[in-house]
């Protein structure tokens, strides 16, 4: 059994009760919410009368109805208006922080928790969304729930929930030009299947992960929950504390060398103990690309799609059911495989060093006449400041929409679907069918420099010929 590792501490910092049912019931240090998951909550507080616990301690934005294109009010979508004006009210009924529209600090939620300083080392942390892993970036636990959840942590704090078991994926070596952290989870998940991670928390570890920045590992942990974890996490160093320093909400700067001290405490001890542990080496991962309906159905993109005939009863059917609706052949290479869609955003990718990622690949060159091409900013913190750099223009003269910031095509609560059978290259996290607005599209999961690639191309291509 895991034994000193970040996740024993910090849960167990947390635990206010052993339940009856065998669960714990775990303090949460911050909430997340947003306009999906938060209106059936707030009306259960308040057909129960019930107040809000600490309301100090939840914060609240809007991103997933969010259009990216004209954002006047009233919204032309009745639902997306009436989500909107739900999450308005409540947050001034219960005096919750708002980060909306005219606060220039609305996005994406994972997005703007971070960039603000209120995700910190050592935290617990909720929000009624699957890919609340990618707060693990900074040395947390961070949960993502349901709406019944959701209740009771504006009620009471607190959460009932099982422990978790530990996994430690150690990673060492390089990263080849070329090779970014969406390559790196998406192997992660392809190596140990959508299902490996269940019942798990997983550490990130080894001198990949070490090197990355906090925009990288916050890619690789948010992914943690598409590989069947509960959480993910990247145990909190140098690089964790100099991100945070001086941001909105972390502690101010007579106060963070002795946050500091404490931080440095979560992290696992060198004789941590864990349930199980894996090991790679960087030279094993090259740009990989999703081809089928999980983010476990990938190849490395200069490498041909697998036989079905050689899977495992379960996989194969799944393999025929995603080749199927694909319209993929087995055998085939993924390279050359044509697109009409190309989107980077989303809460995976659409940070600043994204966009300059993407940006740098599309410099002076022109999108495909076949393809649509946008990019939508996580954050208006981040729409901000690549303007400030000029990339909106070097995306805009390539032939990219640029887009105001929200969730937009990653799972399409907007306008922002594919029509038909469409086929896109989208730097999101989830090629599921129907996820991109249509039950016939298809998505191709890949980096943000492999989109932008693909969109100038108008196909699949390999872009470390680009960078060689």
């Amino acid at each position: 059994m895991a034994q000193n590792t970040l996740y024993n501490k910090v849960w167990n910092a947390h635990v206010v009760d052993r339940l009856p049912t065998g669960q714990d019931q775990l303090f949460i240090g911050l909430h997340l919410i947003h306009e999906v998951t938060s209106p059936q909550a707030f009306d259960m507080i308040s057909e129960k009368n019930m107040s809000i616990l600490f309301p100090q301690r939840t914060f609240a934005t809007v991103d997933h109805i969010v259009p990216t294109t004209q954002q006047t009010r009233p919204f032309q979508d009745d639902q997306a208006e009436a989500m909107m004006g739900a999450i308005e009210k409540n947050v001034k009924k219960y005096g919750i922080q708002f980060l909306n529209f005219e606060s220039g600090l609305q996005g994406i939620v994972h997005v703007i928790g971070p960039e603000l300083g209120l995700t910190q080392p050592g935290l617990t942390i909720a929000c009624g969304d699957s890919h609340t892993s990618t707060h693990g970036a900074f040395g947390t636990l961070a949960f993502g729930i349901g709406t019944t959840q959701v209740r009771d942590v504006l009620a009471t704090q607190c959460l009932a929930m099982d422990p978790l078991k530990v996994r430690k994926i150690e990673i060492n070596g390089k990263l080849s030009k070329g090779v970014f952290a969406k390559d790196v989870t998406l192997f992660v998940i392809q190596k140990l299947t959508v299902k490996g991670g269940l019942g798990y928390a997983y550490e990130y570890a080894g001198e990949v992960f070490s090197s990355m920045n906090m925009e990288e590992r916050m890619t690789v942990c948010n992914m943690a929950i598409e590989g069947g974890a509960r959480v993910g996490y990247v145990n909190p160093d140098t690089t964790t504390f100099q991100y945070l320093k001086n941001r909105k909400f972390a502690p101010p700067s007579n106060e963070f060398d002795q946050a500091i001290k404490y931080w440095k405490t979560v992290a696992s001890d060198l004789t941590a103990q864990y349930d199980d542990q894996v090991q790679w080496h960087a030279s094993e991962i090259s740009p990989v690309v999703t081809w089928g309906i999980t983010p476990g159905q990938s190849v490395g993109v200069s490498d041909r799609l697998p036989d079905p005939s050689e899977m495992s009863p379960e996989d194969k059917k799944l393999a025929e059911l995603a080749y199927r609706h694909m319209k993929l052949s087995p055998r085939h290479p993924i390279l050359g495989t044509p697109i009409d869609v190309a989107f980077v955003g989303s809460c995976t990718n659409s940070r600043i060093s994204d966009l300059r990622e993407a940006a740098q690949i599309v410099r002076g060159r022109k999108v495909s006449k076949k393809v649509k091409a946008f990019v939508v900013p996580g954050s208006q913190q981040i729409k901000k400041q690549a303007e400030q750099e000029g990339l909106n223009h070097i995306f805009m003269e390539a032939g990219f929409e640029w887009r105001h910031a929200g969730c937009s095509m990653c799972l399409a609560m907007n306008p922002d679907k594919l029509q038909g059978d469409q086929i896109a290259a989208s730097s999101s996290n989830r090629n599921f069918i129907g996820r991109q607005g249509s039950q016939e599209g298809r998505t191709l999961l890949m980096s943000p420099a492999m989109v932008a690639l693909a969109a100038i191309e108008g196909q699949i291509r390999d872009v470390r010929e680009v960078y060689q």
